[in-house]
């Protein structure tokens, strides 16, 4: 009740009822802000900008949506405006941070040298497939190469279902089991 005495006193001009409402939802805002933008500074400036905006226009608030709620799309909106006005700026200023975190990026595609110890891998994952029993050896190649679900596996090979899923289980287990003596 009290806020709506403030919001209505300030609505007439009333200086120390927007003093009031600025107190009281200022960390509100500026926490939400905050937690949009991981800057201080940021969050400060667009929480001023929206108490402000909020002020000049507080004769357009609707008593039927909670005022913090008024606030926060007020200060969403200056946020917004704020990433354009940021974007359409021809020279982006980036932090230290921010620099050393662009260079840190992880570049995912292999060297020559990753390609090699992969190739080197996969060459020794298929000798180790070649010990395993025929029939294991089709099942593991069917699934793991020729990515088959189980059911076309099943069609392939003409047998049931079930038994494709514990052929793969014993193939893995056996395969697991040559690799491991071979360490």
């Amino acid at each position: 009740m009290e806020i709506i005495k403030h919001i209505e006193k300030a609505k007439k001009g009333d200086q120390v009822a927007f003093t009031f409402l600025l107190d009281y939802y200022w960390n509100e805002v500026y926490g939400f802000m905050l937690k949009r933008t991981e800057n201080e500074t940021n969050a400060e400036d667009i929480t001023i900008e929206t108490f402000s905006k909020a002020f000049d226009k507080i004769a357009t608030y609707n008593s039927e949506f909670q005022f913090n709620t008024w606030l926060i799309a007020i200060a969403k909106n200056v946020h917004i405006d704020l990433l354009r006005k940021n974007k359409s700026s021809l020279f982006v200023e980036i932090t230290d941070d921010e620099d050393q975190q662009a260079y840190n990026i992880a570049d995912t595609t292999p060297s020559a040298e990753d390609e090699l110890i992969i190739e080197q891998n996969l060459s020794r994952l298929l000798q180790f497939i070649k010990e395993l029993k025929p029939h294991y050896q089709e099942v593991i190649q069917l699934r793991y190469f020729q990515e088959l679900s189980y059911q076309e596996i099943a069609n392939k090979i003409g047998e049931p279902l079930s038994n494709v899923k514990i052929k793969l289980l014993r193939a893995k287990k056996l395969l697991a089991e040559i690799i491991q003596d071979n360490r």
